[in-house]
């Protein structure tokens, strides 16, 4: 398939729609006989480059999810390799289910599979029967996951923050923030760009302990950009505000 012959992904409701990654045309070819056989849409990309360009121009469903439901990714790629792919999406907070296939095997490789983000490792040679249930189990935990964490989610850039599950990313990377972390984080993200106060921080964090030092707000803006910001002496996210305050962005 030429980089011009891109197919879009159907909208169909009945089936799941399975990307494919893998430049091996007789893998390729049977992995995509095994998958329709079972009833999935299965659309193909032959190289890095082809897979993300289709993964950026897939859609939302009517009910809300994604159209692409599972994604099948050799690492040994042409243009742009699996772990960069999966790196990416991650980074991005696509979290669609990732399955990686790989000749390499060594733990080693397997761990930083999965650190990148991939939610399952899958070792050449394998047997189709074992690809099938992988992507099952993978299927069927992600339609679980939208079923039950349809939840409030704030983001800002590469800072997602999930109200519910007291819960923080960063360029994809879980983070962990204290409670008083947390509550400033909230309040920054709900109010974006707008300067707010050491008062201001005090009295809505803090409550009646906001006769503390302002001098506290200050120790807690360090152990947060600690954890957020790649160089907390340049910060990117909490910005001060010389004179007034701080402010997210």
């Amino acid at each position: 398939m030429s980089s011009s012959e891109i197919p879009e992904f159907q909208q169909s409701s009945q089936q799941l729609c399975i990307l494919l990654v893998e430049d091996e045309i007789s893998i390729r070819e049977t992995i995509v006989l095994a998958l329709t056989t079972e009833g999935y849409q299965v659309t193909v990309a032959e190289d890095g480059r082809q897979a993300l360009t289709l993964i950026r121009s897939a859609t939302m469903r009517e009910d809300g999810t994604f159209s692409i439901d599972l994604i099948i990714l050799d690492l040994m790629l042409p243009d742009v390799n699996g772990l960069d792919i999966c790196r990416s999406l991650r980074q991005q907070n696509n979290l669609t289910p990732i399955l990686i296939l790989s000749a390499r095997g060594s733990e080693m490789d397997v761990v930083v599979g999965l650190e990148v983000g991939a939610d399952d490792y899958l070792v050449k040679p394998f047997g189709l029967r074992e690809l099938i249930a992988r992507c099952r189990v993978l299927l069927r935990r992600s339609r679980l996951s939208a079923q039950t964490t349809d939840q409030p989610v704030l983001e800002f850039e590469d800072v997602v923050v999930y109200l519910e599950e007291c819960r923080v990313t960063v360029r994809g990377e879980a983070v962990s923030l204290s409670p008083k972390e947390f509550m400033l984080l909230e309040l920054f993200m709900r109010h974006p760009r707008r300067v707010l106060s050491r008062d201001q921080l005090l009295e809505r964090i803090w409550g009646t302990e906001s006769m503390s030092d302002p001098k506290t707000v200050d120790v807690h803006i360090r152990w947060l950009r600690e954890k957020l910001e790649v160089d907390p002496s340049a910060p990117q996210y909490i910005v001060t505000v010389r004179g007034f305050g701080y402010r997210l962005g």
